[in-house]
This record gives C-alpha cells, structure tokens and sequence, in this order.
C-alpha cells in the first residue's frame, strides 16, 4: 500500500471513529467514548476532528483558553469545518472574546448561510453585544430555516422558543413605535380600517404578525386582479338592497326548514376515490347542508317557487352566467360544533357573496390572514381562491345565504370570453364521458 493510500485509510478509519466518539457522549457511554477516541488520536493526533474532541474535554476541564489554541490549529488545518468554527466560537463565548467569536460566526455562516445553529449563536451573541435589534433580525433568520413539523434536540428546541419570543418582542416594539409615527401623518388619523388595509397588511407581513395569502384557485386563475381577502364594499353598491331583504330571506328560509327538508343534500358530495383528504369527514355529510337554488347554473324550480323574494334579491346581484357552471346560489346550514375546514375556489373571475340569517354565537370565519364573526343584517363579498375556512363552535346550526358573482374587476369582454373558454373546456374535457374530478 503506498503512502497515499495510507493516509486516506487512515483518514477514513478516524472519521469513523470520531462519528462513533460523537455517539457514544451523547449516549454516556463515557469509557467506551474515551477508547474510541483513543485509538483515533493515536492513528492522527492532529486531526481536526481529533483536535476539536481534545478540546471539548479542556474545555470541561476548565482550560478554554488551552481549548481554544486547539481549535485554532484545526481551523487552520481544516479552515471549511462548520463544525470546528461552532466550536471554536462557543469557547470565545466562554473567554468573552465577543469580538472574534463573532468574525468567527461570521466565517461559519459564509460557508452554510441556514445553518441553524451558527445563526442562533449570533443572535445570542449580538444580544450580548447590546444589539437587541440585530438580534430579533438574525433570530428570525434562523426561525425561517425551520421546515413544518422539524423535530430538533431539546435544546436546540429551547433556544428556537427563546427565538421565537424576541422575535416577538422586537416586532411589538416596533409596532408601538409605528403606531405613534404613523399618527402623525396627516389624514392617518381619520382614515378608515378600509382605507389603511393594504398598507396594515403590508405592515402585518413585515412584522410577521399575518401572512400574506395569494389567490390559489383549484382551476383558472385570472391575473393581475386587487388581491383582496374581502372586499371593500364599494364596489358592491347592490349590497344594501340585499342587506334590506334579510328579514325577508330568512322568513323564506324558515319556511323550507319546516316544509321541504327533504331538499337539503350534501354540499360536499364527491364520489369515492377522489384524493381529497380535506372533505373526509364531510364528503356526502349533511353536517353542511345545501338548500339549492341555483346549482351550477341549473336553476332549481320547486325551490325557488319556494322563495320568491330571495330569487328577487338574486336577481339584482351580478350573478355569474355560465351555462352548466354559474350561478350557483343555496342556504348553506352548517350544524353545531362543526368546522369546514382549509380549501380554495375554482377561480377569482368570481366571488362569493355571504348573508347570515341564522347566526348563533361562536360561529367564525377566516379568509387568509383575516378571521371575522358574522353579524346579522351585513353580507361580505370575498375571494374564494384564497385559503378559507368557517367554523360554527354553537349548540344549534348556522345557516348563512351563499351565491357568487362576477368579479367587478372583469371588463364585459373578459367576462364573455371567461364565459366561452369555460364552456369549451367543459366540452372538451367531458367528450369522453368520464368524470375528471
């Protein structure tokens, strides 16, 4: 065997044994740690990872500054080892080198810019150092690397939590600072939630107080349209009138309650085999129930016949018009201590009209970022390509008055040609006879 290839054997048999070094600590298996350890030191005493060992027990022992002569020479040695450098920084912490611990966190992060560990020591350095604003910007950082569901070592979970509170902390100093700042612009102070609400987003999102959610229809998205969650009622001016008709609507409704129940069907009514985990519990389910009206564009006779003074109210609304898809107009009844949970619409060339009319308390609804109750007597219009879900936390149902309309951003043409492309693509897709979803 030539020299070369001794080295790398001899390479390759200490990294193995430095691995199993690092295990048999974390497990307090001390004595058989100490012979691996060993037998690594003898073969390469100066490896960087036979170093970075020799140093950890100084340090322990109470020498950081003997461990810290030690790491330098395997930084030296091996200057791309994040490992050595985490190491090399964490005794500088304990000799109150802030200075070079930090050009040393610095070394670190420019060779793994998400290493989740080098960030959070420099956002706990940087507090030392006096620099609480630093801090919460590195802290949040270092939060951002997480994926959903990570499962760390609990003290990695401890100082993520810490993370998280001077996250907080610095976000609500902020907004105490904007909040006196932001009043002295003139016309801020008079200015309604409606007015300020791209703007209170905007802010909301910097200070990671709400995320921002974007249109995710299940099938056609039409861009460049106002991404809003609900939307100002301005551009709605047929809202009042239906608003005047509630007491009107919910007599109609009260009426089907007693008299036609039999007409109430599913609203989520998939066949089996579908990958739609969302509605499994509420796939084919009268827990959320549908009194139609319209469906989908097929309007429903009997039941109209039923509510005539609803089918008025519909009709001064600009429903959607689309042969075999719109409108779709139903009393949607919710019952008791029932959640419909997360999900997006077909596409935001529509929106969706909301007008409670039996309305116990405990009953909530959120739109991406934005959570409301529902009050009696006030509809909302908002986009349904956006995450959205409801619950009714009451003892009795809720049942609100549900239909859609063309979003007013469309112009006429974009409306006709929405209307005929919708109409192809259904003809296309359903040329074979089967059911695509």
């Amino acid at each position: 065997m030539n020299g070369r290839s001794s080295d790398a054997a001899a390479e390759q048999q200490v990294s193995a044994l430095m691995a199993s070094v690092e295990r048999l600590v974390g497990e307090r298996r001390d004595s058989e740690a100490q012979r691996a350890f060993a037998q690594a030191a003898a073969l390469l005493p100066d490896h960087p990872l036979v170093l970075g060992e020799r140093a950890r027990r100084m340090a322990l022992a109470g020498d950081p500054a003997g461990a810290r002569a030690l790491l330098e020479r395997g930084v030296a040695a091996e200057p791309r080892q994040v490992p050595l450098l985490l190491s090399l920084a964490a005794v500088l912490r304990v000799l109150g080198a802030r200075t070079e611990e930090l050009a040393t966190l610095e070394r670190a992060l420019a060779l793994e810019p998400t290493h989740l560990i080098a960030l959070l020591q420099k956002a706990a350095l940087l507090d030392l150092m006096g620099k609480p604003r630093g801090a919460a910007s590195v802290y949040g950082n270092a939060l951002r690397t997480l994926g959903p569901g990570a499962r760390l070592p609990p003290p990695v979970e401890a100082h993520v939590a810490h993370a998280r509170r001077r996250v907080s902390e610095n976000a609500a100093a902020l907004a105490a600072l904007l909040e006196v700042r932001l009043r002295e612009v003139p016309g801020a102070a008079e200015a309604s939630a409606e007015d300020r609400v791209r703007f209170d987003r905007s802010i909301d999102r910097r200070l990671g107080r709400r995320r921002i959610y974007a249109p995710e229809p299940t099938s056609a998205l039409f861009p460049f349209l106002a991404n809003y969650e609900f939307h100002p009622r301005a551009l709605f001016p047929w809202l009042e009138r239906l608003e005047a008709a509630t007491e009107a609507i919910r007599e109609e409704l009260l009426g089907v309650l007693n008299a036609d129940r039999e007409g109430l069907e599913p609203y989520i009514n998939y066949r089996e085999g579908l990958p739609l985990n969302q509605w499994r519990e509420l796939n084919q389910s009268r827990r959320w129930s549908a009194y139609f009206l319209w469906n989908q564009g097929r309007r429903e006779e009997a039941h109209m016949a039923r509510c005539p003074r609803t089918a008025a109210a519909l009709a001064a609304a600009p429903q959607v018009d689309i042969p075999g898809h719109g409108p779709t107009a139903f009393f949607s009844i919710l019952d008791a201590r029932t959640h419909i949970p997360p999900h997006t619409g077909v596409t935001n060339a529509r929106l969706t009209v909301h007008l409670p009319l039996i309305l116990p308390p405990g009953c909530r609804f959120r739109v991406g970022g934005e959570t409301r109750e529902w009050r009696m007597g006030t509809a909302w219009v908002f986009d349904d390509t956006i995450e959205h879900e409801a619950w009714n936390d009451a003892e009795v149902p809720r049942v609100i008055l549900i239909f859609d309309v063309w979003n007013p951003q469309l112009t006429a043409l974009e409306r006709a040609l929405v209307r005929e492309a919708t109409v192809v693509l259904a003809e296309y897709n359903g040329a074979e006879g089967i059911e695509l979803s």
